[in-house]
């Protein structure tokens, strides 16, 4: 199955630049090899996100990884839409609706795509760097000395693409709303430590004016679990991997990441948190747990847990992988809940690959814990 799944990622990208590649040869009305260079180049873009898988990225000077990073990843998103475009147009042919001289050597067809193209992809920058403040309140009836405002975030996924100079701007941001902690539901790292290190991040995460909490997210072990955590202990991070830790009233249980298929069980952390507070004293206090991906939300149920924070799914970051994203998660993204357990599915401050959000939001969550009226 794992074969099958990874097949299908590397044949559907090459059969869709095929697909749209013919599309442009036979619409852009220039010579042949203006033509030519078009494809090429696009062509040469998308596989430069390849460089990616081998970690040729890491042995290139940083501007050029991050140049090269930039161009490849976004074109994934470009592909996509140049595809389903074409597919419109092909499938408005096939019912009469489109004539043909509008996909050959067409001028205005031609404008009109790149024109729309364009301020697509430019509003849909200008979403990403808009960072939406989302709000919630939570109410317990179990001991709070005093009302809690908590941070929280994930999928920073910093790297060659989220520099330090955004970094600060979150950490601006996280500071302005005073936390009494920050809880971070993984994937800091994007694919590699290496431009956390060069830009010494680790400075930045220590501006924090709050305790911050984290678990592991996929991309983390992607990057190589240990230079992970290295960069955790260097930010002043908390790692809670398959742990938990007590924090005044709040008990908060970090889970691994489910790509380690032997992590713990929640029901095994849930028994440990148990037994570091001398025994049944777990349900004297407000249970938070950070799972990166939000599978399997009834353990939480099961478990009793108070509140779960995950990330992972950015909604699809583009619609329509959104529509999918939405599918494929009982919580794709928002608030949830099922029986007395709360669950928020934040769909991320940062992102990955190309800096797009179309009809998808970035995003940080400011919570107020307290006790009920």
């Amino acid at each position: 199955m794992k074969n099958m799944w990874m097949m299908l990622f590397l044949v559907l990208p090459l059969l869709a630049l095929a697909y749209a590649g013919w599309h442009v040869w036979t619409l852009v009305p220039l010579p042949k090899v203006w033509r030519a260079v078009i494809i090429i180049v696009g062509v040469g873009s998308f596989m430069l996100m390849f460089l990616n898988l081998g970690r040729t990225i890491d042995r290139m000077p940083l501007s050029l990884a991050r140049l090269c990073y930039d161009i490849g990843n976004s074109s994934i998103f470009i592909l996509l839409y140049l595809v389903m475009v074409f597919l419109l147009l092909d499938l408005g042919r096939l019912v009469r609706l489109v004539p043909r001289e509008w996909l050959h050597q067409n001028v205005y067809t031609t404008v009109i795509l790149l024109t729309g193209l364009f301020v697509v992809f430019m509003l849909g920058n200008i979403c990403y760097h808009h960072k939406v403040r989302e709000t919630l309140t939570l109410t317990t009836d179990k001991p709070l000395a005093k009302p809690l405002r908590l941070v929280m975030l994930s999928d920073l996924h910093l790297g060659y693409h989220n520099p330090r100079t955004e970094l600060a701007r979150w950490v601006d941001l996280i500071n302005k709303e005073q936390p009494d902690m920050v809880l971070i539901a993984g994937d800091i790292i994007d694919i590699s430590v290496r431009p956390l290190i060069e830009e010494n991040m680790a400075e930045e995460f220590r501006r924090i004016e709050a305790p911050v909490y984290a678990c592991l997210g996929n991309h983390e072990y992607y990057t190589g679990e240990p230079q992970a955590q290295q960069f955790y202990r260097e930010a002043g991070i908390h790692l809670l991997r398959d742990t938990c830790e007590v924090v005044g009233d709040i008990c908060l249980i970090g889970r691994d990441d489910r790509t380690n298929p032997h992590r713990k069980s929640l029901g095994k952390l849930v028994v440990e948190a148990d037994s570091l507070l001398n025994n049944g004293r777990l349900g004297e206090k407000y249970t938070i747990v950070m799972d990166h991906q939000p599978y399997f939300l009834e353990q939480a149920e099961r478990a009793g847990i108070d509140f779960q924070l995950s990330g992972h799914t950015h909604r699809g970051q583009v619609w329509p992988i959104s529509w999918i994203t939405d599918r494929m998660y009982e919580c794709a993204w928002g608030e949830h809940q099922r029986g007395n357990t709360r669950y928020y599915v934040s769909s991320g401050i940062g992102i990955w690959g190309g800096k797009f959000r179309i009809g998808t939001q970035s995003e940080y969550l400011v919570v107020e814990l307290r006790v009920k009226n």
